[in-house]
């Protein structure tokens, strides 16, 4: 049956075993927006989204599959571009962890409007770090409808997820977390 978890914003969360145990879902945020748009996706999966900076190395290492996002605050670097707990995880926890073959799909947060040139960079440096780790990366999705100019998060003219503007478009945010959820489905994510 489904355990009901009190989340982030006092939302209820639903989580069978059997997700719980070999799908993850982990964040990190500096205002709130990537928590919340973690919240859309958990919803819509039925996952508990949790902070990478409480995460076990045992705990993502269980995982099957994983779902991961972050904000961009550091625009225009090469590394450590989210402003968050992910920074440091990234270069010091991952590359001791074993998730080769571990499926992967990348969520990011950013303000196209305002940093146009680097939308959701964070979640590029993502992609590439996990990548280069041997997981399976999944999820990509159509630039179409945003506004950017330049975004370290597209690869091939597609992001490397699902990218989310709670600043600009978060009227569209929860019908795109469950659209990419059900793209997840279909690619044998879960």
């Amino acid at each position: 049956g489904s355990v009901p978890r009190l989340g982030a914003g006092s939302q209820w969360h639903f989580s069978t075993a059997l997700n719980a145990e070999k799908i993850g879902l982990y964040y990190s945020t500096s205002t709130g927006n990537t928590e919340v748009a973690a919240g859309y996706i958990a919803e819509a999966a039925g996952l508990r989204a949790d902070d990478i900076g409480d995460a076990s190395d045992a705990d993502v290492q269980a995982h099957d599959a994983i779902i991961i996002g972050a904000p961009t605050w550091h625009t225009g670097e090469d590394s450590e571009r989210s402003g968050t707990s992910w920074d440091d995880w990234l270069y010091k926890t991952l590359p001791g962890l074993d998730l080769k073959d571990t499926k992967i799909a990348v969520f990011g947060m950013g303000d196209q409007e305002s940093y146009c040139d680097d939308y959701c960079d964070a979640a590029g440096e993502l992609y590439d770090c996990f990548e280069a780790q041997g997981c399976k990366m999944m999820g990509y999705t159509s630039t179409e409808g945003y506004n950017h100019v330049e975004s370290k998060a597209e690869r091939d003219g597609k992001f490397i997820g699902l990218m989310f503007d709670e600043d600009n478009q978060y009227d569209l945010s929860e019908e795109r977390a469950k659209k990419w959820v059900a793209q997840l489905k279909e690619e044998g994510f879960f």
